[in-house]
């Protein structure tokens, strides 16, 4: 995918400025997420506050790049103007099993609205994998009978598997659908194929729309009925916004396991989009067993404030990475920042 860094006439930061600014941290988690239970993320300080690194360690330069440009403009630019002082959330429940849903659910605060319930969980054979998956929302449904579910397969199913299985969960009035087939053209198939059978589940997009070359042609080729979207895949919180703009689909700023200070960014852009028909998936700093800051950016009664956050030092030092991982993350950050200053040249 090819990106650009920053918005129009910024000009990019030097590079020892940035390198001399971050901090690399590593937080363990509280269960296993993604696959992953130790979350590295490198927080990088500049005039306008803080920002988050924190693509996934397997990504390479050229999808990881607009991260860093996303932590860079939250740095060194003042977020947009907001329209909300908080912002309504879902709660998350990983593919933990049945029995542990209600444990999941108790580390959010006050009042759950939505829950988001991760499905097709790799690894595992479709069926014992489905089977899990009507477990898992079942568990839900039973201990939060008044919030609104939906699911999110991150294109875990082939389309077959899909049809069949969003037939089987839409028995739980799912919101939506999330992701349930990788690409673009997938997506469109198997929301063709529900409207052929009278299943009126709306989909919503997400790898499609941050990974590909064109994420309008979501909205072109009716893919979706909505976009789950994200501030740092997009490279930031002004090109997130003028995706929206363009699209014309409703939207759901969501968070990819950051800690308070990348969700600071999410809730930035969440507070500036003109509708949030649907709760937002800013929630999953309560996932993590430790933060970077004493008072953590969560959800209390469904709803996420708006305010700064700014890293405490002991707890930087604390959660520090060892001495090789944070050399790894420095030369990350220079490969991303060659292709940003290629890309802003």
């Amino acid at each position: 995918m090819t990106v650009s860094a920053l918005p129009l006439n910024v000009p990019l930061p030097p590079l020892e400025e940035i390198l001399s600014a971050t901090r690399v941290v590593t937080l363990p988690m509280r269960v296993k997420f993604r696959g992953v239970t130790l979350r590295e993320t490198a927080l990088i300080q500049g005039p306008e506050g803080w920002g988050e690194f924190a693509a996934f360690t397997e990504y390479e330069p050229v999808e990881a790049s607009a991260w860093l440009a996303c932590a860079i403009e939250a740095a060194w630019l003042p977020y947009p103007q907001p329209l909300r002082t908080s912002i309504p959330l879902n709660a998350t429940v990983p593919a933990v099993p049945a029995q542990a849903v209600e444990d999941v659910l108790a580390r959010y605060q006050g009042q759950v609205r939505e829950i988001k319930i991760k499905v097709a969980e790799a690894g595992l054979p479709f069926e014992e994998s489905l089977a899990q998956d009507l477990a898992r929302v079942a568990a839900v449904s039973a201990a939060c009978p008044d919030a609104k579910l939906k699911i999110d397969a991150n294109g875990g199913w082939t389309e077959a598997q899909a049809v069949r299985a969003l037939n089987e969960l839409s028995d739980y009035d799912l919101l939506y659908a999330e992701q349930p087939v990788p690409g673009i053209e997938g997506l469109a198939r198997v929301r063709e194929a529900l409207r052929a059978r009278g299943n009126p589940l709306l989909i919503a997009a997400d790898e499609a729309v941050r990974k590909a070359d064109d994420p309008l042609r979501v909205a072109r080729l009716g893919a979706a009925d909505l976009m789950i979207i994200k501030a740092a895949p997009l490279g930031g919180v002004r090109r997130a916004l003028e995706l929206v703009e363009q699209a014309a689909l409703p939207a759901v700023v969501s968070s990819a396991l950051e800690s308070s200070v990348g969700i600071r960014t999410g809730a930035a852009l969440a507070a500036a989009l003109p509708q949030l028909p649907y709760g937002c998936g800013l929630g999953t700093v309560s996932l993590l067993a430790q933060d970077v800051t004493p008072s953590p950016l969560v959800a209390r009664d469904g709803y996420l404030p708006l305010r700064d956050i700014t890293p405490d030092p002991r707890l930087l030092e604390e959660a520090a990475a060892s001495p090789e991982r944070t050399a790894w993350w420095h030369r990350r950050i220079e490969a991303c920042y060659r292709l940003l200053d290629q890309a802003v040249a």
